[in-house]
Order: structure tokens, then sequence, then C-alpha cells
């Protein structure tokens, strides 16, 4: 059972139209940033240091809970030397994005932030609502055999808020995407908005070798008949041992990555209608017929306008709160064992 939020951060982090992050009564950084562990922190420390940041313990406790599942996913999919690096570049991810959340934590209490305990319990409230039908009591049966105490669990979703509203206001403010950016994004990622060009492809397969004639023979007969009005949806599936026989040979649309070379080159040099001479692969014998063509098209700059603006803007922020990050590292104590 899932504890996550089903409503928005930033509807539980105001009321009355302000933001519930309020400054306290200055506070010196030097006591700010002194950390006083949970039992349950005391407990996770035996299982050892990750990492340290300022006077805040990252134990590969909380490492483990943050990849566990990834990890095993890992394991069922690569072996040997692969899986160690993949393994190892997925644990230093995790240690990183918990130094982030707990620098993000520090800095909260830095500026003299609160959040009010009653935003919490709201918050409790809606998730037993949402999650477990007003049930409280079957609510505390699910914390309990995860092993969360309520305080504990509070805690925790506490920190989540406060680190997803701090994050929305390291990046809050006006983005201004100049056109220009939007029509070079456009040129330089134009491929990504052009359909290539199509063809509605047929085709009739004959295995043979060399040694044996009879396969040759018989596809030059087909194609005699082909040339003379026959229909090759009909002789593929009287004659072809390709997969497609059974729906007379129908490829539907492909491109030009959907067949290897020779076939590629073969089939988009015919015209619609057009049937190829036969093509000799391997031990089998190919004849390729287009009904029909797309030519390739590209989106115009104006219909993706808004969406190219969109990603511009993301790309902002997220290079916003990358620097954000960056400032609070470079002036932090951090380790990683």
């Amino acid at each position: 059972m899932s504890f996550s939020s089903r409503n928005s951060v930033r509807s539980l982090l105001s009321i009355a139209g302000r933001s519930v992050l309020r400054f306290l009564p200055a506070i010196a950084l030097a006591a700010s940033l002194i950390a006083v562990p949970s039992p349950v922190q005391g407990q996770d420390v035996l299982n050892g240091i990750a990492a340290v940041v300022n006077s805040d313990v990252i134990t590969y406790s909380q490492m483990r809970d943050l990849v566990g599942e990834k990890e095993r996913a890992l394991r069922s999919q690569y072996q040997g030397e692969e899986l160690v690096n993949k393994i190892k570049e997925l644990r230093l991810g995790a240690i990183n994005d918990l130094i982030d959340r707990q620098l993000i934590l520090q800095e909260f209490k830095t500026k003299g932030y609160q959040l009010p305990d009653y935003f919490i319990d709201q918050h409790v409230s809606q998730i037993i609502r949402g999650d477990f039908g007003g049930d409280r009591q079957a609510f505390l049966r699910t914390l309990q055999a995860q092993g969360f105490t309520l305080d504990r669990f509070k805690q925790l979703e506490r920190d989540k808020i406060i680190v997803s509203e701090m994050r929305r206001n390291a990046i809050k403010g006006t983005v201004n995407i100049q056109e220009n950016r939007i029509a070079d994004y456009y040129k330089a990622h134009l491929d990504q908005y052009t359909s290539p060009e199509q063809i509605k492809l047929r085709m009739l397969v004959i295995r043979g070798s060399g040694d044996n004639p009879a396969p040759r023979k018989q596809i030059e007969e087909i194609r005699a008949e082909l040339m003379k009005g026959g229909e090759f949806a009909d002789f593929a599936k009287l004659y072809s041992q390709g997969s497609e026989q059974d729906i007379g040979g129908d490829w539907g649309w492909v491109d030009r990555k959907k067949l290897n070379e020779e076939l590629t080159k073969v089939a988009f040099s015919l015209k619609p209608g057009e049937i190829s001479k036969i093509v000799e692969l391997g031990d089998s014998y190919y004849l390729l017929y287009v009904e029909a063509k797309k030519a390739a098209t590209a989106k115009s700059l104006k219909e993706l306008h808004d969406e190219i603006e969109k990603t511009l803007i993301q790309q902002d922020r997220q290079k916003l709160q990358e620097d954000w990050l960056k400032k609070l590292r470079k002036t932090a104590y951090i380790k990683i064992y």
C-alpha cells in the first residue's frame, strides 16, 4: 500500500493565498544544523554510514530502502562485472539524491521556516480517507505491519512535503522563452517531429538454395503470372513461405528501418502498384509489391510552438533547481563513504 499523497503539494502548503513557509525568529546557523537523530535513526546508523551532510548522517539502510526494488530488477537483467557496475551507479545516484534531500531539509531549518503540525495531521487524514476509506485502524495496522510508528510516518511525510515545496520555491517566478530559442530548438530537433517516408508493402517469399533450381524456377513463374495481372495477395496466400502468408504477404505500412538494407533499397525504389524483380538473399527468393506510398512529413513550427515552449520552460526550471542545489552543496560539508 503506497502512502504517497494524491493531493497537490502546493494546495497543502498554502492557506488563504499565503505560503505556510514562514520565518521564525533568527536562529544561528550553527545551531540550525545540529541534528538530533530519532530512536529509529539511531538504529539505522548501526547499518553503516553511507554519507555525512554537515552534521547529519545518511545510512546504508536509507539508501537500500530507496534502491531495493530497482536493484532486484538489475539482478534479474545483468550479471558479472556489468551487474556490479550497474549497482554501483544506482547506489551512488541514490546517495546523491539523499544528500540533496538532506541539504534541502537543512536549508528549510536555516531559513527559519516552519510547517504547522495541523497541516501534517490534515495530510494524514486525507491519506486515511483516500487510501483506507476513512478506516484509521486499518491505516495504523498497515503502518505497524510495515515497521512504522505513526510519529515516524508523519515525520517522513513532513520531510517529503518540505522538500517538494522548497524545490518549487527554488524555481518560482516567470520563465520567459525568446522566440528565437523556440525556432532554434525546432530546427535542431526537426527529425523528432517528422514522420518518415512509408510504403504499404506486400512480400512473397520462396525458400530454397542454389543447389536446387526448383525454388528459383517457381518464383520466376509466379512473377510471370503477376505481371500478367495476377493478384499479389492471392499468390502470396497460395505460395509464400513467409510469416505473413495467411494475410497475403501484407506487411502493412513500413519505414526504412523495418527491413534489412537490401530489401529496403529495393522496396523504396518501387512505385505504387509496381512489383520488384526477384531478390535473392541467402537461401530465399523475394518478390516485393508496393501498394501505396506516404512521403515524409514534418509538423510545422506553428503547430509545435506551445509544446516546444513548455519543454524549454521545463529545461530552464530544471537548470534553476540544479544551480540552487549546487549552491547548497558548495557551502556544505559532504563526505561519501
